[in-house]
């Protein structure tokens, strides 16, 4: 298979299933303790069966590209070999550690941590390095070599992760950093990682729930606000009025779920909109008139900026603490002013 028979592949979804392929992938030499800034392009050879029967066996039951905790059976001059079985027969399936991974004092029959994926050789091969992401995350990683066939990304490891032009949703660039989802190939089973999130990220939900704390990075600007990765497995939108802080691609942020609306699509806010929390900001809006002897400029209608400056909240979260301070005659509502009741 050519270099732009590759480029035209497809990349795999969350219902994909991994099966076998021609890649061309970039490699370190892996012989020294240190990344080689020489890089070398190899064709990994078609095969009707890359991966050998055995080999698919213990596909199964290692996580390929996450952490698996293993079994030492067996140690060698240059390496160990580690196994998920308990069993300590002669067929035993065996990954290799090799030696310069190996923690002082490692002995037969430890458990250890290691993180498996596919070197160079389409061999199956452990490593105590955690890489910065793992198969079915997202990260914020720095492009390293562009050439021919895609781009190639730091994740931690001696060998980088591979992006394919197909699955760039812009043309990268070295020295630039953008958020990737990882994944594995649907043919090869290789880690590879795509730009192009929306294809691996849900936007509906039944599962969140207004006020719901999660973990947030922004991966796109778009018109309306920040698109950011909620957890690992969803997408919501953060809008431009309820930000009030510098926010970057590439960001993480503890977020809540402001909503989620009628099509099931998911609303983000970067605090919290609780019954405490606007009933303290009620208290400081009505302190903050009296301050201003009795009446003040800063209504519904000022700009996001001017209350965000004063109180530290969203316009939205200001509106909401007026409408419960007005309902409860505490303030009067004019055209260009707010006046105590």
């Amino acid at each position: 298979m050519s270099a732009d028979d590759y480029k035209l592949g497809k990349s795999p979804t969350k219902e994909s299933s991994v099966k076998e392929s021609t890649a061309f992938e970039k490699v370190r030499v892996e012989e020294s303790g240190i990344k080689e800034t020489a890089i070398e392009e190899i064709a990994i050879k078609e095969k009707s069966a890359e991966v050998n029967n055995e080999e698919l066996h213990l596909f199964k039951r290692v996580k390929v590209g996450r952490t698996n905790v293993l079994r030492v059976v067996k140690r060698l001059p240059f390496g160990a070999y580690l196994s998920p079985s308990s069993s300590k027969g002669f067929d035993v399936e065996e990954i290799l550690l090799p030696k310069r991974y190996e923690p002082e004092g490692l002995k037969v029959d430890d458990l250890i941590k290691v993180f498996i994926y596919f070197d160079s050789e389409g061999r199956i091969i452990a490593t105590t390095d955690i890489p910065l992401a793992q198969v079915d995350e997202c990260a914020y990683l720095k492009v390293v070599d562009v050439n021919n066939v895609g781009a190639f990304m730091d994740m931690g490891l001696m060998k980088d992760l591979f992006i394919p032009y197909a699955a760039q949703e812009n043309p990268m660039v070295v020295g630039e950093s953008y958020v990737v989802h990882l994944h594995l190939d649907e043919h090869s089973g290789r880690i590879m990682g795509s730009s192009k999130l929306d294809k691996y990220l849900l936007e509906e939900s039944h599962y969140h729930k207004a006020g719901q704390a999660v973990d947030l990075q922004i991966f796109a600007k778009t018109d309306l606000g920040y698109k950011a990765v909620i957890g690992s497995t969803y997408q919501g939108l953060l809008y431009n009025n309820e930000i009030f802080q510098e926010v970057n691609i590439g960001d993480k942020f503890k977020g809540f779920i402001s909503g989620v609306r009628g099509d099931k699509r998911i609303d983000l806010a970067l605090q919290q909109a609780s019954e405490k929390t606007r009933g303290d900001l009620a208290n400081q809006i009505l302190d903050f008139i009296a301050e201003q002897g009795g009446s003040t400029t800063l209504t519904d209608k000022s700009s996001p900026e001017d209350i965000h400056k004063q109180f530290k909240v969203s316009k939205k979260s200001y509106k909401k603490a007026l409408g419960a301070l007005y309902k409860r005659r505490q303030i009067l509502i004019e055209k260009d002013k707010i006046s105590l009741g």
